[in-house]
């Protein structure tokens, strides 16, 4: 493939991964799959200077705070650390340090261990705790001070008087036990488990009502200072890393007691060594081991890169492997009736947690990775986050394990499956009359995304269903029939039931798109149903929407317009929507324009926008008429391409669609509508 297209490719994944990582807190790949291709990028910047550009992820860090708090602007920036991902790259590290200094002995370093949790700067006014802001994008974070005032680890006054201001930098992490314990919680409400402490931790941190942060118990641990504008610094605060923290210790804050200070790296690579062996055990998650360049006057000769500092390093782990017993095989039904093969473990501890179950994809998958039960397995949490099986130890198979078989009726109803050409899974095709996928529908319905009806975890929607009050998302909006019932059941007091039946009628005026998404729509996803609400303003108009009239919309290709289309002629789905419609259902509708300078428009945002929020630009081309899309084809009218732009501008190019500059679309508009 073409350098220039490649780096542009890399740029524009690695810039949508940094924002449903950072922004989102909703990763969609793993930290390794993230950091292969930061490193192919940066092979690639580097073998081909050309390329580098000022807007690539290697030359900046992180991305946008999102909206609900205060911006804040770091005194000095959160940098990001260069990664290394062996013994000999830390000795590379060592050489570039000593050359760049021009010495010929060796360097004292100082390494700790590297946090998994969220990073946060807090900012003490004469010795107070006046602001706490989050990471950001290393510049920009959020001012969530009164979150962090709930906060173990976070002293609301040091415990010296220390005229001026001073930033501490540190992490906030929840405890494996924590982490244990709020999750049982959740089991026994029937509602949804956190994923892991470091998205507990991060989620509880963001939280918009203090309390909420407070119930996640969350703890914090200091790591270093940022901007120092003290009228008599400590000379412990600004000799050396090592000192500093140990200062940081004396004035109130929670330091861990696993560092190292050594001269020349050899003994910060045995200090990393000893921290991966004992990673298992620790009461917090990792993910590395951070070395820096002890003395702090080095560490200002050695400055920055636009990246992050030259005087650092994160030495990170490869995901972590474990071996144990494959008890059995069974399989799950998706909700669109895809049927996916399960590993049941023997529980092992891998990557901080205990993994009794892992995903095997599909049965080509199974087929190829020849994994039996019965087989001694490897298991990886890849990222540290999702188990996965990687293969089975081959010498220690029984000699009568035998290959499994896929199934060929659906374990939930005994429909026979199919297989569509092309694809890998297995399906059942009863979407109406199978349990399992009943279940699904209705736990996708009620969910946060959709239409967020709170009292309806997922083993409570089992429970309902099993006792027959449950059969279909319309029975949702029945339960008020049978509240004495309800009030009979187990942990289900008067105040539940009332909260239960409060959130239902709550959740029937939520906004279209969310109604639409809830429904399951084969083929709508989130996006899919923002747009459809906009194009056809009300779900009555939409029911009527024939293929034609589908096909010609922005992001709807003749496999969804036909999907659309066949979903909405099915009997049963027009039942379950005159049903919602006679409960009371009220999608709020889309607003209707406020202009029409943009009527038949599409646009499509790409590249880094620097003088608007690409939501607010978008949001802005629909109040005027027109719509904004999110891929670029022959139906796009204007692409507005800011720095870095990389394979949507290449595709307008290629159709011929306008390419706009920022300034270019600011001026097609009214006076002070961005």
């Amino acid at each position: 493939m073409d350098p220039a297209a490649r780096a542009a490719e890399l740029r524009s994944a690695l810039e949508h991964h940094n924002y449903r990582y950072y922004v989102l807190d909703s990763p969609e790949i793993s930290d390794t799959q993230f950091d292969l291709m930061f490193r192919e990028l940066v092979d690639l910047e580097t073998a081909h200077s050309e390329l580098k550009t000022l807007d690539s992820p290697t030359q900046r860090v992180g991305t946008l705070p999102i909206s609900g708090f205060t911006p804040h602007r770091h005194l000095v920036p959160m940098l990001s650390l260069e990664n290394a991902f062996g013994e000999d790259e830390l000795r590379q590290f060592d050489e570039r340090i000593k050359r760049f200094l021009g010495l010929t002995g060796d360097v004292d370093y100082f390494a700790e261990m590297k946090f998994d949790g969220a990073s946060m700067s807090l900012t003490y006014v004469d010795g107070v705790l006046e602001t706490a802001t989050t990471r950001g994008d290393g510049t920009t974070g959020e001012n969530v001070t009164t979150n962090a005032r709930t906060i173990r680890g976070i002293p609301l006054r040091l415990r010296e008087a220390l005229p001026g201001r001073i930033e501490v930098r540190g992490e906030v992490v929840m405890l494996k036990s924590v982490f244990d314990e709020l999750n049982a919680t959740k089991v026994t409400k029937g509602e949804q488990q956190f994923v892991n402490p470091r998205n507990a931790a991060s989620g509880g941190l963001r939280q918009l009502d203090s309390r909420l942060t407070a119930e996640r118990k969350l703890n914090f641990f200091a790591y270093g200072v940022g901007s120092v504008e003290l009228g008599l610094p400590p000379l412990e605060l600004v000799e050396k890393q090592s000192t500093a923290l140990g200062y940081l210790k004396e004035v109130g804050f929670a330091i861990r007691s696993e560092i190292k200070v050594s001269t020349g790296i050899e003994g910060i690579i045995e200090f990393v060594e000893a921290i991966g062996r004992a990673r298992p055990t620790l009461p917090f998650g990792i993910d590395g081991v951070v070395v820096k360049v002890n003395d702090k006057g080095m560490q200002n000769e050695l400055g920055n890169t636009a990246r992050g500092p030259r005087w650092a390093i994160a030495y990170k782990y490869p995901a972590e492997q474990a071996f144990t017993i494959l008890n059995s095989i069974f399989v799950q039904v998706g909700r669109t009736g895809n049927i996916t093969p399960v590993a049941d473990l023997e529980p092992v501890f891998v990557g901080g947690v205990t993994v009794s179950r892992a995903t095997l994809h599909n049965f080509d998958d199974l087929e190829r990775k020849d994994v039996r039960e019965g087989d001694t397995v490897i298991v990886q949490r890849a990222g540290d986050v999702i188990p996965e099986v990687v293969g089975p130890v081959l010498e220690k198979r029984r000699a009568d394990a035998e290959k499994p078989v896929p199934p060929v009726v659906c374990p939930a109803c005994e429909t026979p499956l199919v297989r569509q050409e092309g694809l890998v899974f297995l399906k059942c095709p009863n979407s109406k009359g199978c349990p399992a996928q009943v279940s699904s529908a209705l736990k996708h319905f009620v969910g946060r995304k959709m239409m967020d009806i709170e009292g309806l975890g997922e083993k409570q929607i089992d429970r309902l269903l099993e006792l027959g009050y449950l059969s279909d998302i319309a029975s949702i909006f029945r339960l008020h029939t049978r509240k004495a019932e309800l009030l009979e059941l187990d942990r289900m007091g008067d105040q539940s039931v009332e909260n239960l039946l409060a959130a239902i009628d709550e959740s029937k005026t939520r906004p279209l798109p969310r109604l639409l998404f809830a429904l399951g729509i084969t083929d709508v996803g989130e996006r899919g149903a923002q747009d459809l609400a906009r194009s056809f303003g009300t779900l009555e108009k939409l029911k009527h929407a024939k293929y034609d009239d589908l096909v010609q919309l922005e992001g709807v290709g003749a496999k969804t317009a036909s999907s659309i289309e066949l979903w909405f002629e099915d009997e049963d789905n027009l039942r379950v929507i005159d049903e919602l419609l006679a409960a009371g259902v009220a999608p709020v509708e889309a607003e209707a324009p406020v202009s029409d300078i943009f009527e038949g428009k599409t646009f499509v945002f790409t590249g880094k926008l620097e003088k608007f929020m690409r939501e607010d630009a978008e949001a802005t081309v629909m109040k005027m008429g027109g719509k904004a899309a999110g891929s670029v084809s022959v139906k796009t009218h204007y692409v507005v391409a800011g720095p870095g732009a990389g394979s949507k501008l290449a595709k307008a190019e290629q159709l011929g669609v306008a390419v706009l500059t920022e300034e270019e679309f600011l001026a097609m508009l009214p006076a002070g509508t961005l």
